[in-house]
């Protein structure tokens, strides 16, 4: 998270609107760590601001289910449930091969192109294992395909997912033995749906989100253990 917040994005934002921004993007990004405990002094002096737009930030993502107050403890960043994430990737899931169907149907030309680029430099950055800058590029990857089904209000419902889809996109992101399949999948969506093959687009789609599940619950129980397992040692020491 920036020490200070970004000047050219939320300079003319109120104060507590810019805070609430910088905040929840670190929860989204992961670079507040599930788990993760809110210090208000703490982010108050990282942001440059006092504690009262802290805490009516903290107050603000707590409604949005990203903060829990635990008592007696104080804010900490919310974990991702297993069943909040097969919630949010059960719609995705639906939405996703809707999107492919529709653009493998739609798509013009000049989309087919942006689409092949995209996949392109997916691929490219993937290598540079920049998470922020992989994310960015499967977030354009499906940008295109669902800008491609030519459908406003599929695309709105999509907007409103977006946030919450951001979160665990980057939590299969972390996992970087998966980046070559990511590629080959992106590959074969791009190619189902730039000849029109409804079906392989449908099926491609799906195996997609299916991976992707796979891949974050693997990390959430590979997180559980390492937490497990500073606790037993931690046990351990005390004896």
């Amino acid at each position: 998270m920036q020490d200070h917040l970004a000047p050219n994005e939320e300079q003319y934002l109120p104060l507590r609107e810019s805070v609430f921004n910088t905040l929840r993007k670190a929860i989204l990004t992961g670079e507040l760590k599930p788990g993760e405990r809110l210090m208000e002094i703490h982010l108050a002096n990282r942001l440059g601001v006092s504690r009262t737009p802290i805490r009516e930030a903290i107050r603000k993502l707590e409604l949005e289910g990203l903060v829990k107050i635990i008592p007696r403890s104080g804010a900490q960043v919310a974990q991702i449930s297993e069943k909040e994430l097969k919630d949010v990737l059960e719609v995705r899931r639906s939405l996703d091969v809707l999107c492919a169907v529709l653009a493998s149907q739609r798509i013009t030309p000049e989309e087919k192109v942006r689409l092949k680029q995209a996949c392109a430099s997916f691929e490219k950055v993937t290598k540079t294992g920049d998470q922020v800058e992989i994310a960015r590029a499967d977030v354009e990857f499906h940008d295109i395909i669902s800008e491609a089904t030519k459908n406003r209000r599929l695309i709105q419902i999509l907007g409103n997912l977006a946030d919450q889809i951001y979160r665990y996109r980057f939590e299969y992101i972390k996992d970087d033995l998966r980046y070559e399949q990511l590629v080959r999948e992106h590959y074969a969506i791009c190619r189902a749906i730039v000849e029109g093959d409804e079906s392989a687009a449908s099926q491609s789609a799906k195996i997609h989100i299916d991976h992707q599940e796979e891949s974050i619950l693997r990390q959430l129980h590979l997180t559980k253990q390492a937490g497990f397992f500073r606790k037993e040692v931690s046990l351990h020491g005390k004896e």
